[in-house]
C-alpha cells in the first residue's frame, strides 16, 4: 500500500515498525485475551511496549500485555500485537482502527486475528477452536463502524466486506488443525460492544440470526484490514458458553480456558504463516 494513502500519524508509526524490525514484513498477528503467550513458540527478536511506538494506542485490559513483537513465525517475517484495544474501553473504534491500519501500512500481506469467544450455537462448545468464516458486527450495524468519518486508508468509501476472511488462509488453517487434539470447526463470529456479557435472551437472538460464537473484538479489525486490502484469517478460542458465568467468574475463567489452548493456536499460526505469499 502507498504510505500517502494513510494518515500521517499511521505512516509515522508504521515507519518506526519497519525500521525496528529490519525485515520486509509479511504477516501480522493480533493475540487476544488469554492467548498472549502464543508468541513464545515463535522466533521473536524484539519486543516494544505500545507506549514506545509513536502514536500507538495502549490497552488496559487484563490478559493483554500491550507489546508489539517483531521476528519470524515459521521463518516468515512477522509483527505481532500481544493485546488489543477494544471498543468498550473508550466508546470509540479509533484506537483499534489506528493499530490495524498501522500493521497494514507496515507492509504485511495477511493479518491473523485471534480472540476468546463464547459459544452460541450447538455447533461449538467450550474447549474448541472455531476458524472464522464470516462475522456479524453489531457496532458497525448500529452506526459505529470503524470506517465512520473521513475515508482514510487505501480502500473505497463504501467497501464490500463480504469475503473478508480469506478462503485460502481458512483452508490452510483447517489443514493445519488436522493433527491437533483440540476439536476445530468453522463458523460465524458475532461482535458485540461489551464489556458486559450477554443475557440468555441475547444469546438466543444471536443463535437465531446465525452466530456460532460471540466476542468483543475481531470483526471491526477485519473490516479495517479488508478496507486496507489485506487478507484476514480469524481464529476464535471458545472459552465458555455465552450467557453462562459463575457469580465470581466471568473474565477470569475466560482467560484460564484460553491459556489452555494457546499452544494449539500457536501451532495453527506457525503452520499458516510460511505459506502466505507476499504481495
Amino acid at each position: 500500500m502507498k504510505e500517502g494513502q494513510y494518515p500521517a500519524a499511521v505512516v509515522e508509526a508504521a515507519g518506526y515498525i519497519r525500521r525496528e524490525s529490519g525485515l520486509p514484513l509479511v504477516v501480522g498477528v493480533v493475540l487476544g485475551s488469554g492467548i498472549g503467550r502464543a508468541w513464545e513458540n515463535w522466533d521473536i527478536e524484539r519486543r516494544h511496549p505500545y507506549d514506545t511506538i509513536p502514536n500507538f494506542p495502549s490497552t488496559g485490559v487484563v490478559g493483554h500485555a500491550g507489546e508489539l513483537l517483531m521476528g519470524r513465525i515459521g521463518g516468515m517475517p512477522a509483527v505481532v500485537m500481544s493485546g488489543r484495544s477494544h471498543y468498550y474501553e473508550t466508546g470509540s473504534t479509533d484506537a483499534l482502527t489506528f493499530s490495524i491500519r498501522t500493521l497494514c501500512a507496515s507492509g504485511i500481506s495477511a493479518l491473523i486475528l485471534t480472540n476468546s469467544a463464547g459459544a452460541v450455537s450447538t455447533r461449538v462448545e467450550p474447549g474448541m477452536i472455531m476458524l472464522v468464516q464470516d462475522h456479524i458486527c453489531f457496532p458497525a450495524l448500529a452506526g459505529f463502524s470503524p470506517l465512520v468519518g473521513p475515508n482514510t486508508g487505501p480502500g473505497p468509501r463504501f467497501p464490500v466486506i463480504s469475503g473478508a476472511y480469506d478462503s485460502q488462509l481458512l483452508s490452510m488453517a483447517v489443514e493445519a488443525s488436522q493433527g491437533l487434539e483440540t476439536r476445530v470447526t468453522t463458523g460465524t463470529y458475532a461482535m458485540v460492544g461489551g464489556p458486559n456479557y450477554e443475557t440468555a435472551a441475547e444469546v438466543s437472538f444471536l443463535e437465531r440470526i446465525g452466530a456460532d460464537a460471540v466476542g468483543m473484538s475481531t470483526a471491526a479489525e477485519a473490516i479495517v484490514a479488508k478496507h486496507c486490502g489485506i487478507k484476514v484469517l480469524g481464529i476464535s478460542v471458545i472459552t465458555n458458553s455465552a450467557g453462562i458465568h459463575g457469580k465470581e467468574e466471568g473474565h477470569k475463567s475466560v482467560l484460564g480456558m484460553a491459556k489452555r489452548m494457546t499452544h494449539d493456536v500457536s501451532t495453527i499460526v506457525e503452520a499458516v504463516a510460511p505459506r502466505i505469499i507476499p504481495d
